[in-house]
């Protein structure tokens, strides 16, 4: 696994995770590779999972 693909339940924040998918989009050109789609995915999830947890905070 990449250095720069972090696994579900990291300490980035949601914001953070967010410029991540901002930026592999950015260097894709608006489409993706299958590598690309699986980062992309795993982001997502990493994204999510942060959301969530900021939300959980928050209340």
């Amino acid at each position: 696994m990449s250095p720069d693909v972090v696994t579900p339940g990291s300490l980035r924040s949601a914001a953070e995770v967010n410029e991540q998918i901002r930026a592999l989009w950015l260097r894709a050109g608006g489409s993706l590779s299958a590598q690309e789609r699986e980062k992309y995915e795993l982001l997502v999830i990493e994204w999510a999972a942060a959301v969530r947890g900021e939300v959980v905070e928050a209340a």
